[in-house]
This record gives C-alpha cells, sequence and structure tokens, in this order.
C-alpha cells in the first residue's frame, strides 16, 4: 500500500536546480536511507513532502488519516521554555480537542433542548477520542519516555535554550515518540548523540513497524537499520535495494558500466564524424557519408554527470609550541551548576585526544572553559607557551547573514578575491554556493565554511567539537586524513569510534568526571 506519491517534482534556489523531475513512492514497511553528498537536496525533499516548503512543480500525496512525525535538525526552540512545555506540545492535537469540548459545555446553557442534545453527543464523542488517546495520562507518559532517554535527570523545567546539542536531539526524539506517528521522518538524527543512545536508537528503528525515511551519513547506523537506499545525486533520486554497503556496490558497477558505453560510443562518434569529413565531398561516397550523418544525427549520446568537487583539507601548521599545551589544577567547569569533579588533566605537544561520554556531562564546556570562553567554578587551567589556537564548534549563529566570500574575507582581510573562492573551492564548495548567504547552505556545506576559515589559520592545537556532524562520507574521509597528517596537537569531542580510530593516541572518558547522572 503506498504511503506517498512524489510525482514529477521540481524546485531550485534562484538559478541552482535541486531536483528535476523527481519521483518516490513510500510504502508501508519500507525502512528507507535518503543518501547523497552535502547540499544535494536531502533536508529540501524533506521540507517539501512535510509541506514546510512549496515545491516549483510537481504533486505530493499522503494516503488519508496519515500522521507524520518529523525529526528536524533545524526546528527553532524558543528562550523560556521548558522541557516539558515542548515533551507536552506532542499533544497539542489533544488540548486543542480539550479546548472544543470545553467551548461546547459553555454554549449548553444557551442551546435549546434539540441543539442541547446534538451538542452533548459531539462533546461525548471528543471525550472518548481523548480517553482513547490517554489525555488523562499525559504527564505520565511524558515522565516514561523522558526516563528512558536519559532526559528525567536533567529537570523537566530547564530551559531548552540551556542545552548541548545532544540534550536538545533527544528532547526533540522524545517528542516524536510521545506524537507516536505512522511514518517518521528523520534528518540526521545520530548527531550529538553518545553512544549509547545510537544504540537505543537502533533497537528502535529495528522494531519499528512503521515506514520511516532517514537522512544520514553515518554508514554503520545506515547499514544496521534501512532495507532500501534512495541516493540523491545530479538533481535525480535513485532508488537501491539493500543497505548501503550493497548500494554502492551496485552505484559503483553501474557507473562502470556507463563509463564504458561512454567511452565506447566517443570511440564511435569519432569515427563516423571522421568518415563523414572524409567522403562527403566525393561523389562515390557521399551517399555513405549521408547515411552516417544521419546515424549521428539520430544518435543518442550518453553523458557522464560533471565530477562533483572533493574537498581538500590541509591545516597549515605554526610553529612548535611548548612541551605542555594546557594543565588543569583543581578545575571544576560547570555553568550555576558543577558539571564534574575537581580535574588535574595535562595534555602534552603531539597527541591527538578524543573526549567521550553522554550527551550534557560538559565536554564542550571542558573546550570552552580551557579556551577562556567560559569561567571556571574553582580551579584554574594554565595554557602552555607558544599556542595558535584553532576552534571548531558544533554549530554556526543561525543570525548570520554574510554570505561564504563574506564570511572568508572577514578571517582574512589580506586575501584576494581569487584566493578566497580558491580556498572555499578546495573545501568543495561550488560557485554557486560561494556566493550564497551562509545560513541557506545545508549543514555539511555551512560545517566545509567553517572548516575553510580553520585550515587557512596557520595552528598548533585544535580544538574541534563533533566536527564529523553534517559531513558526507567524502568529507569525513578526507578530514581524517587530515588530521592524521596534521603534526599539531588535537583535543576533540566525537561520538564516532570508526572515525577516531587510527587518529586518536589517547581516548578520554568525561563520564569519570561528570557529577551529573546522564
Amino acid at each position: 500500500m503506498s504511503i506517498l506519491n512524489v510525482e514529477h517534482l521540481s524546485h531550485g534556489f534562484g538559478d541552482r536546480a535541486i531536483f528535476e523531475d523527481v519521483s518516490f513512492r513510500l510504502l508501508k514497511g519500507e525502512h528507507i536511507g535518503l543518501i547523497g553528498a552535502n547540499g544535494e537536496g536531502k533536508s529540501t525533499f524533506m521540507n517539501i513532502i512535510t509541506n514546510k516548503l512549496m515545491p516549483d512543480e510537481g504533486k505530493i500525496e499522503w494516503a488519508k488519516n496519515v500522521r507524520v512525525g518529523y525529526l528536524d535538525q533545524h526546528t527553532v526552540l524558543e528562550k523560556g521554555m521548558s522541557i516539558e512545555t515542548v515533551l507536552k506540545s506532542a499533544f497539542d492535537f489533544l488540548f486543542d480537542m480539550e479546548k472544543e469540548m470545553n467551548a461546547i459545555y459553555e454554549s449548553l446553557q444557551d442551546a435549546d433542548p434539540e441543539k442541547m442534545d446534538e451538542l452533548m453527543e459531539e462533546a461525548g464523542t471528543i471525550s472518548d477520542l481523548l480517553t482513547m488517546h490517554d489525555f488523562y495520562m499525559i504527564d505520565a507518559k511524558v515522565e516514561e519516555v523522558a526516563r528512558a532517554l536519559g532526559i528525567l535527570d536533567l529537570g523537566l523545567e530547564r530551559d531548552v535554550t540551556e542545552l548541548s546539542g545532544g540534550q536538545r536531539t533527544k528532547v526533540l526524539m522524545a517528542k516524536l515518540l510521545l506524537e507516536k506517528p505512522d511514518i517518521l521522518l528523520l534528518d540526521e538524527p545520530t548527531n550529538y548523540l553518545d553512544a549509547e543512545h545510537i544504540e537505543w536508537l537502533k533497537r528502535y528503528l529495528n522494531d519499528y513497524e512503521n515506514a520511516f525515511i532517514l537522512i544520514s551519513h553515518d554508514i554503520p547506523f545506515l547499514n544496521s537499520v534501512v532495507n532500501l537506499i534512495y541516493h540523491m545525486d545530479n538533481r535525480k533520486l535513485e532508488r537501491y535495494v539493500g543497505d548501503y554497503d550493497k548500494f554502492r556496490e551496485v552505484y559503483e558497477m553501474k557507473q562502470s558500466q556507463l563509463e564504458a558505453a561512454y567511452n565506447k560510443q566517443q570511440q564511435e562518434i569519432k569515427d563516423l564524424k571522421d568518415f563523414v569529413a572524409r567522403n562527403k565531398a566525393r561523389v562515390a561516397t557521399r551517399n555513405m557519408a549521408m547515411s552516417r550523418q544521419k546515424k549521428l544525427d539520430k544518435m543518442d549520446v550518453i553523458e557522464l554527470a560533471a565530477e562533483k568537487p572533493k574537498p581538500e583539507f590541509n591545516f597549515k601548521e605554526a610553529r612548535t609550541p611548548g612541551r605542555y599545551i594546557f594543565n588543569t589544577k583543581d578545575l571544576v567547569i560547570g555553568y550555576d551548576e558543577p558539571l564534574s569533579s575537581p580535574l588535574n588533566l595535562e595534555m602534552e605537544r603531539g597527541s591527538k585526544i578524543v573526549l567521550t561520554g553522554a550527551n550534557g556531562i560538559g565536554k564542550t564546556t571542558l573546550l570552552k572553559s580551557i579556551l577562556g570562553l567560559i569561567p571556571a567554578i574553582s580551579g584554574k587551567c594554565e595554557l602552555g607557551d607558544y599556542l595558535e589556537i584553532g576552534y571548531f564548534e558544533q554549530e554556526m549563529d543561525r543570525s548570520v547573514t554574510t554570505t561564504c566570500i563574506e564570511e572568508i574575507w572577514q578571517a582574512f582581510p589580506g586575501y584576494t578575491q581569487y584566493e578566497v573562492r580558491s580556498a572555499l573551492a578546495k573545501c568543495g564548495l561550488t560557485t554557486k554556493h560561494i556566493e550564497s548567504q551562509v545560513r541557506v547552505l545545508s549543514g555539511g556545506e555551512q560545517a566545509k565554511v567553517r572548516l575553510c576559515k580553520l585550515i587557512n589559520k596557520p595552528t598548533n592545537i585544535l580544538l574541534l567539537d563533533e566536527p564529523t556532524n553534517h559531513l558526507d562520507v567524502d568529507a569525513k574521509d578526507e578530514l581524517k586524513r587530515a588530521l592524521k597528517a596534521y603534526k599539531g596537537s588535537i583535543l576533540m569531542v566525537c561520538h564516532e569510534p570508526e572515525f577516531y580510530d587510527g587518529l586518536a593516541t589517547d581516548v578520554w572518558d568525561c563520564s569519570k568526571w561528570s557529577k551529573l547522572i546522564v
């Protein structure tokens, strides 16, 4: 049974086409991985099928009475909203029904007997629906899901704008599960999640009976939960049966077959053109030349898609620093409340250290405390000599209105326009991306702009806060290569063991120092 039909979808931004005549069908029980390079339009596709964005052309049709749940990384959580408020918003449709029922009861006093019977029946129907949806047990349900995802310990009254990236993702996921939708749409759900909750999500999706569409660049995660791959590439959407590894195998075979057919046809075209050029002027061979020209004119020419620019990350290195990068003496990190026990840590020159542990226990706070961006609650951190620090934050400020060119120029005012464009192009960004405002780019393209700033600044210590989030497979592979080649020191927060395996000289489990029970 078809749950969603997308027919002849076309869409673009300005003169940049994202989709051309794309069709798609979602069937009951399908577990789909939606993949593609950064900027190919995966999140745009999700926004179109959820009616957040109108397509230029095409038809989107959902089956009747289907409730869709969308985990969107870009959901805005406003200051003043508590975790409990966000979780209870999953039941907004029930609260609206309750308001409607109360309004009916208020109108009873002015109704004649016949109208009163009609209104009482309507109110009774709504009351039955509220009971069926466990409306009178909402508080207990919120508490149950919050406990399962480790949110309860944060305090349900806590302001959502105070949460870490991982905590925010868990709150949005909890809201989605409370909604109990018929279809799940998940946009990079493993971003910011720690290993424990990624495993929990794997189990949940493997047991999920309904259909879901999942955008992810986390290959082990994709392989463990999907049975179909839709590949978004060059404005088209292609369907492949199986997991990501099976897709790669079939895709690479198709590409090599296409390339062989293209080379064979190009040789044939060359031979035909050569024959026509040599024989069209001679009376004896003119007819044969015309026959070959007709064959050329009717030929369905095979075209190879232009190869996407692959990023090149080569970090500029500053002078050698002193032996120690930093030392902490009884450092207690946190904001209003301490997040850690007193820390006595040291990092030596040349170390490549990864910070792991559950969301919200203070990994990002530790990085910011070392940098002096957040004051310590007590104790101190002493930085070593001759440090040239490069810092990669989890997210960029969403209020920024600069273009990619302006963003790099502000960081490197001495660069010529050619040097700015060249630096961005090396990070895998095309001319159309380069001239766009940073905020309209995909998460992966934004990350590449921030990496562009980082690699062009001479450094000898990199502090990286989840640098792989949003990056596509090619960009992740290149970043790992560049970090392995980097002769400086690295302190990195990362939840992807396959990324830091072979790169890290040491892994620090931050949960050992945490004051929180997560």
